[in-house]
C-alpha cells in the first residue's frame, strides 16, 4: 500500500527535518512556520544558494513536496 505525505525542503534543498514527514499539506506548513521560528534571535535564515532571507519572505524559497511511501502489509 502506497501512503501519500508531504515534506518540507528548505531554499538550500535540504529536508526541514532529519525524519519527519506530514500528513496533509497543513500539517507541513504548520511544521515550515515552527521551522522559521528557530531562526527569530539572528533575524534570517542564512542560505547557502540566496545568502540571508529575511524571515518573513522564508516560505516563498521552501518548497513543499509530495512523498510516497510503501508500506508493507502486516501479515
Amino acid at each position: 500500500m502506497t501512503t501519500t505525505q508531504f515534506d518540507v525542503l528548505s531554499p538550500d534543498g535540504f529536508s526541514i527535518h532529519h525524519s519527519d514527514t506530514y500528513p496533509t499539506r497543513d500539517a507541513a506548513v504548520d511544521a515550515l512556520k515552527q521551522w522559521v521560528k528557530r531562526y527569530e534571535f539572528q533575524g534570517y535564515y542564512s542560505s547557502m544558494n540566496y545568502g540571508r532571507i529575511p524571515l518573513e519572505d522564508v516560505h516563498e524559497y521552501c518548497n513543499i513536496i509530495e512523498v510516497s511511501t510503501v508500506n508493507e502489509d502486516e501479515d
